[in-house]
């Protein structure tokens, strides 16, 4: 057999074959994400500094950001943003999937619309919500204020519980039609002789929805919360753009508080390792998502 027989017998094999074609796009994740993120908990165990590469110190930086009253304080919110962003898009994005699997005048239309938050570059949407919640020229005061139902214009932004809120908000708006349009698909994966069957014994609206419709949603639903919540938990440009952690680090997470700590004070190692922690809860939500894909 010549050594071109041996390589094509050995290519016909699935398990070479497989590994040949996988074999270009792990090679790009790990130069492009396993190498950052080792090079980046690296650097969270040293002194470095802009302009000087520090000495190895050990846990010492994870001490002092877990010693540091704002980086808990970034932590608690990092987990309400995600919690409370992650229940609104579930409840408000199958809501509207619900809505926009029925057989209206205009649904193409309303469908296309629905994706434009989620298209819409973030930076360009965080300008607009920042103009939408100007303590002066805010629509949003505006249209309560022509309603009576305000006295006068509000600081979405002035304070640290209407700051949170405002930007959970934002999220939620930002994030709804990933949840929709997924929900949608799956509403359409489901086969129209269980309702017909379940209308037969007398199961209907409410009673269809619990036992058909939203058992059948289960899977789809784990992966919708896990992957949103990893954009959410590692959200930047959005909280960056409007608030920039303020009022008085009210509204900082890991990633705008890593981003000051590195970039702008320069503390490359304590940065980095603040943008170490979130990792936890990625592998966390990275194994509730796998485990959804292969029950399916």
């Amino acid at each position: 057999m010549t050594g071109g027989s041996r390589l094509r017998s050995r290519l016909d094999s699935p398990r070479v074959l497989g590994i040949v074609l996988v074999a270009p796009a792990a090679i790009l994740l790990l130069g492009l994400i396993a190498y950052p993120l080792l090079w980046g908990v690296w650097l969270s165990m040293t002194s470095a500094t802009l302009g000087a590469t520090g000495v190895f110190v050990g846990l010492q930086n994870y001490a002092v950001i877990l010693a540091d009253p704002v980086f808990r304080g970034a932590a608690m919110f990092s987990v309400l943003y995600t919690l409370l962003a992650e229940a609104g898009k579930l409840a408000l994005g199958l809501a509207l999937a619900l809505i926009l699997n029925q057989s209206f005048r205009g649904q193409r239309a309303a469908r296309a619309l629905m994706l434009l938050p989620w298209v819409a570059p973030t930076v360009l949407s965080a300008l607009a919500w920042l103009w939408l919640l100007d303590p002066q020229f805010s629509a949003v005061s505006w249209l309560l204020v022509r309603m009576h139902l305000i006295s006068r214009n509000l600081d979405f932004l002035g304070t640290p519980a209407s700051a949170r809120a405002s930007l959970i908000v934002v999220n939620i708006w930002r994030g709804l039609p990933y949840f929709a349009i997924g929900y949608l698909a799956g509403l359409q994966s489901i086969s129209k002789d269980l309702y017909e069957a379940a209308a037969i014994d007398g199961a209907a609206g409410w009673q269809a929805f619990r036992r058909i419709t939203w058992p059948l949603l289960a899977p789809i639903t784990t992966i919708l919360v896990a992957f949103s919540s990893i954009f959410t938990l590692t959200d930047f440009q959005l909280i960056w753009t409007i608030t920039r952690g303020g009022p008085t680090d009210a509204t900082q997470v890991f990633t705008t508080l890593a981003y000051q700590r590195a970039i702008v004070a320069g503390q490359l190692g304590e940065g980095a390792a603040i943008a170490i922690s979130p990792i936890v809860f990625m592998i966390v939500l990275a194994f509730f998502v796998v485990r959804s894909v292969r029950e399916q």
